[in-house]
C-alpha cells in the first residue's frame, strides 16, 4: 500500500545522525542515498526490505514541522529490538515519549510490546514487535 514515507528536518545533518543510528537497529545498513530536488533541496534516502523511508528539506521553504496526530510505526523483530530503537533513538538527540519501553495491551489485536519517541524535529516514532499466535 505504502511506496515510501518522508518527515521534514530543519537540520538534515542532525537527523542524518539521528537516523543513521536509529534505522540501524532495524537492520539498515550502508549509506542513505542522498538526493538533491530539482528546488536545490536535499532529502536522504532510506531504501531497506524494498521500503523506503525519507528525510527532506521542506521544498516549500518553510520551516519543517511534525504531524499533530501522526506516527510512523517501525516493525520490530523482538522486544529487545523495541527497546535497542528506543535507546539509540535518546542516544541521538530523541526523547522518550508515553511511558518505557515494554509489553502493552493491544487490546483485539493482541499483545504488543512498543516504545515511542520523538525525533530532533518533533515527529512521533512507534517501535513495535507483535508475537505471532
Amino acid at each position: 500500500m505504502f511506496n515510501h514515507i518522508m518527515v521534514g528536518s530543519n537540520d538534515l545533518d542532525r537527523s542524518r545522525a539521528f537516523y543513521d543510528a536509529v534505522l540501524a537497529t532495524l537492520g539498515f545498513s550502508g549509506e542513505p542515498l542522498v538526493n538533491v530536488a530539482a528546488s536545490g533541496h536535499t532529502r536522504l534516502f532510506y531504501r531497506h526490505n524494498g521500503n523506503s523511508f525519507c528525510v527532506s528539506e521542506p521544498i516549500n521553504d518553510e520551516p519543517a514541522t511534525h504531524a499533530n496526530g501522526g506516527t510512523i510505526g517501525f516493525k520490530c523483530d523482538s522486544p529487545e529490538q523495541v527497546k535497542r530503537f528506543h535507546d539509540v533513538a535518546v542516544a541521538h538527540g530523541g526523547t522518550s515519549i508515553e511511558g518505557p519501553p515494554g509489553p502493552r495491551d493491544g487490546g483485539a489485536l493482541g499483545p504488543v510490546h512498543l516504545s515511542y519517541v520523538r525525533d530532533p524535529d518533533g515527529n512521533k516514532l512507534c517501535a513495535l514487535y507483535r508475537p505471532t499466535a
